[in-house]
């Protein structure tokens, strides 16, 4: 396949997963990507890529430090020169993702980003009075299915980390959602001027920060959002992540928590 055919494609495949996130500038094969709030990528493709040189690149990050925009340049000139010939763009963007959530940062309300894993832990007597709440609470959005793959998003008002626990420890009281084959989640919470924030893939590499990147763009807090995926035997590639984030975003719809 020549570079315009492989651009094409590539293209095509980073819509379906960024949707509005992938933005098509003026003319001369140029786009952007917001990566993260405060990381910005801009792309021009040029007629010897992928086969013989990267694309063209500009990275807008001002919250990132100097040694970290170096740490990037290096890794994605890595990334490009092992794939040479094959398309990357989705494998920098992942990269850039990476890098951008590795470091916490203040924003500019001073509000703190705090990471805080969210383990499954079967619910005590204790906890199991806090469950009865959810089932008036929890909206569970349509599921999605492809090639055997059927995705389906939970989401709930949350106000604290132990509601966290609390609402997985219900959606985990449901037998079919318990034996899905992953559980993604991501939350986002103010408490106290402060922000607290956290995403588990539970095995699905890279798609709790679709999430999380998804309740920012929104600019949603106080809301945990959880997308199960029962897995039918069929590798769906980067179709997955375009099918997760749209099951997040039905759900997070219908609950009423998008304006």
């Amino acid at each position: 396949m020549d570079n315009l055919s492989q651009q094409a494609d590539e293209i095509e495949v980073l819509k379906s997963i960024y949707e509005d996130e992938w933005v098509e500038e003026d003319g001369n094969c140029s786009f952007s990507m917001q990566v993260t709030p405060d990381v910005k990528l801009f792309i021009t493709l040029h007629p010897e890529y992928p086969s013989e040189s990267p694309p063209k690149y500009e990275l807008l990050a001002p919250e990132l430090t100097k040694d970290q925009k170096t740490k990037i340049h290096r890794e994605l000139k890595s990334i490009f020169e092992e794939s040479m010939g094959s398309p990357i763009l989705f494998q920098w963007i992942e990269k850039l993702k990476e890098t951008a959530f590795s470091k916490p940062k203040k924003n500019k309300d001073s509000e703190v980003a705090k990471k805080v894993n969210v383990q499954y832990t079967p619910p005590t007597e204790q906890s199991k009075a806090h469950l009865e709440k959810f089932s008036k609470e929890v909206i569970h959005g349509p599921t999605i299915e492809d090639r055997k793959s059927v995705f389906q998003g939970h989401v709930c008002a949350v106000h604290s980390e132990a509601e966290t626990r609390h609402f997985l420890e219900y959606l985990m009281e449901n037998k079919k959602i318990a034996q899905a084959t992953h559980n993604i989640s991501a939350y986002r919470i103010t408490k106290n001027s402060s922000l607290l924030q956290d995403c588990e893939d539970d095995g699905e590499n890279h798609a709790s920060k679709r999430l999380l990147h998804l309740l920012q763009i929104l600019n949603l807090e106080n809301v945990m959002i959880v997308v199960s995926r029962w897995y039918g035997g069929i590798q769906l590639g980067p179709d997955r992540f375009k099918h997760i984030t749209n099951a997040a975003r039905q759900a997070l719809d219908n609950g009423g928590f998008i304006k």
